[in-house]
């Protein structure tokens, strides 16, 4: 990820990034020329001739150009959150500020609020399916290379999942540093293969007259709605472009897709057209097809770490959405591990990461082939780029400052395509569509789930507490209270509030630090948060501060780090004489302020969050909790 404050890459560097990016990024949409051609056809031959090959390119060719070379690379990729990418920071990006003007409350702002929740939700079930239909379609070409072996398909592809999220705790960096070069090769061998039959039916580059595409859907109205659900598959990944932005930067994400990608893949998807004009029955697997029988069991192995690589981009997205929704309050706190020193935003979380592992599992052993899990595919990430679109407008008429016709201008075409292909796969919804939409369904509502239980809980507390200010006068004109050595750092949500670990110490102790310290974590609505506006230290009373860190929402909040960082404002600790004071909430269930199974599920997530020690990496042997209970 390019921090706000690091330099631009070096040449070397640069070259190095972009060839990482082709590993981690790159690797779903990479792999689409192992099934989506035979999807645009359903695997029916007898639909396969000469206007419906030169047909179905032209969709293939011109789907890719607009909506990932213009849209994606062109716009959307413009519109960052200081560098960082992904379908909540694209939200951010288009309501920035919900402290002030208000805009966070109108119907607007909250539709599309929902909406962008929504859409980053649909991405965890495409982070299950893009794995399972990748491996599985890459190892099938063993029923075409060694048809005696077509029995350990599903075997194989567990196998190889369970593999891909072991590795996932050595870091972004390390696996797409090992499997750049890998996907670079798979790429040369798309061209290679794609031109050594495109030489032999130049014909096809017809396909980039767009009226050839236009025409065919008029004049097979009955089978375009299946052709373009097919057709969608090629751009499938083309998301984790955008999403996986923030582990490279930008620019090594466009170069990579400009000048490797998208040629490979256009001279490819020709190629296959190229085949099906002379063997229409090469419908069933045209990629293995197109390869000389020599080269099929080499080819089906290079496809199988093609696949694995594929599976890494949308894993890698994941990862940064769920650490995005925790910083920004949408999910409880969880192990966030940071696995680069030099690079911010690569990281790995181990509960996502086996969570994600079983239900691709669980989808293989239920879908079993690939053209089973073709079914289920396309549906969710067809309706986040719909999202996507629909942010973009406001993300340019907002920050970029774009006239509303100018912004409608240029993205009209994207959003016909985008209702369009919403509409073509939705026909799949029975037939396996309906899993990512449930998965979406189910994070969607633990998101909003947890947002609201801990607005009412905080409203509770609110209520509860004493403010900071009354507290400290009633200190100075009460009794004298004993006070002990050493320093006291008290957690709080609110600064203008009395901590209650606070009043539970001083109510069951009888003693105040002599120097004691509140302490409030914000989160902001950016990535990453410059050094000099981290810290803000205030003097409230002899011997009392109120300190406040602001982090950005891909950035871990340290606590120890925060206090070191005081002694730039005259305030020195010294770690062994200082103690961090918590208050721990545990909820009782109820339907008073939400609906009883809303009420359960906000206190089986409190319960199972971790704990703020581990989160804000405070050393456990100097903590005090206090526990209340807390009627929700």
């Amino acid at each position: 990820m390019s921090h706000p404050d690091t330099p631009a890459p070096s040449r070397s560097h640069l070259a190095m990034l972009c060839i990482t990016a082709l590993g981690i990024v790159y690797g779903d949409i990479g792999t689409s020329p192992l099934y989506a051609m035979r999807e645009c056809f359903g695997g029916e031959a007898a639909l396969v001739d000469r206007t419906s090959v030169l047909g179905v390119l032209s969709l293939i060719v011109w789907t890719i150009t607009i909506m990932i070379t213009v849209h994606y690379v062109m716009l959307v990729s413009r519109a960052d959150k200081n560098g960082e990418g992904g379908m909540l920071a694209l939200l951010f990006t288009a309501f920035p500020d919900r402290r002030s003007r208000g805009e966070w409350r109108t119907r607007t702002a909250r539709t599309m609020i929902i909406l962008g929740l929504f859409g980053a939700t649909l991405l965890y079930g495409d982070g299950m399916i893009t794995p399972a239909i990748s491996v599985v379609a890459a190892v099938e070409g063993l029923k075409v290379a060694a048809p005696a072996l077509s029995h350990w398909v599903v075997p194989l592809s567990v196998l190889i999942i369970v593999g891909i999220f072991s590795v996932q705790r050595f870091g972004t960096a390390k696996v797409g540093t090992a499997f750049g070069p890998i996907t670079a090769v798979w790429f040369v061998a798309l061209s290679v293969l794609g031109v050594s039959w495109i030489v032999r039916a130049p014909e096809v580059l017809a396909a980039f007259n767009p009226w050839l595409g236009i025409s065919f859907l008029f004049t097979h109205s009955g089978q375009a709605m299946t052709v373009l659900a097919g057709v969608f598959l090629t751009v499938t990944g083309g998301e984790a472009l955008y999403a996986d932005m923030g582990h490279f930067g930008r620019r090594p994400v466009v170069l990579s897709w400009l000048w490797v990608v998208k040629p490979a893949l256009i001279l490819n998807y020709l190629g296959q057209g190229a085949l099906l004009l002379a063997q229409p029955e090469a419908i069933a697997n045209p990629l293995q097809l197109m390869t000389p029988e020599w080269g099929r069991l080499p080819l089906t192995v290079l496809a199988t770490l093609a696949s694995i690589i594929a599976s890494q981009a949308l894993i890698s997205g994941v990862f940064s959405l769920t650490m995005q929704a925790v910083q920004l309050g949408y999910l409880p706190r969880i192990r966030i591990s940071h696995t680069s020193s030099s690079e911010h935003g690569q990281i790995y979380i181990s509960k996502v990461n086996w969570l994600l592992m079983a239900g691709t599992i669980l989808l293989v052993l239920g879908f079993q082939t690939s053209e089973h899990l073709a079914s289920a595919y396309g549906i969710a990430l067809s309706q986040a780029m719909l999202v996507t679109t629909l942010l973009l407008f406001y993300a340019a008429t907002r920050k970029w400052g774009w006239s509303t016709p100018r912004t409608v201008a240029l993205i009209s075409i994207q959003l016909v395509l985008n209702v369009v292909f919403v509409y073509s796969n939705s026909l799949k919804f029975l037939h396996g569509g309906w899993v990512p939409v449930l998965i979406a369904v189910v994070l969607f509502t633990i998101m909003v789930t947890w947002r609201a239980g801990r607005r009412v809980l905080g409203a509770k507390l609110h209520e509860q507490a004493l403010p900071l200010n009354q507290f400290l006068e009633s200190i100075e004109r009460g009794k004298k209270v004993h006070r002990v050595g050493g320093t006291a750092v008290f957690l709080s949500g609110a600064s203008s509030l009395t901590p209650t670990s606070l009043l539970h110490n001083l109510k069951h102790n009888k003693v105040l630090h002599e120097r004691m310290l509140f302490l409030t974590i914000l989160s902001e609505l950016h990535p990453y948060v410059r050094p000099e506006n981290r810290l803000q230290v205030e003097k409230l009373a002899e011997h009392v501060w109120r300190i406040t860190g602001h982090y950005g929402f891909m950035e871990q909040p340290d606590v120890p780090a925060l206090l070191r960082a005081c002694s730039d404002y005259d305030l020195h600790f010294d770690p062994m004489q200082t103690s961090y004071f918590l208050g721990r909430e545990t909820i009782i269930p109820t339907n008073r302020s939400l609906s009883f199974w809303r009420s359960k599920l906000f206190s089986i997530m409190s319960r199972n969050a971790q704990s703020a020690v581990a989160y804000y990496n405070i050393p456990p042997s100097r903590v005090v909790e206090f526990g209340i209970q807390i009627e929700l």
